[in-house]
């Protein structure tokens, strides 16, 4: 599996703690490190809050900048 690459390596710790902070939302507990032992479902409820929170904030923004 290919592992995806941050543009901005600066952003790295910021997007982790976007993950932690997605996943305690959605009830999926994270560990420091691997955490392969996740089910599809959990990880995919983590992944899918993370993009709906970034649509929201898009989208806020975006209409922010209409004003």
């Amino acid at each position: 599996m290919a592992k995806s690459k941050i543009m901005v390596p600066q952003a790295k710790e910021a997007m982790n703690q976007f993950k932690y902070e997605a996943a305690q939302e959605v009830g999926v507990t994270l560990k420091q490190g691997y955490n392969g032992d996740l089910t599809s479902a959990q990880a995919g409820s983590v992944g899918g809050q993370m993009v709906k929170k970034m649509i929201r904030s898009y989208e806020q923004n975006k209409a922010g900048n209409l004003q």
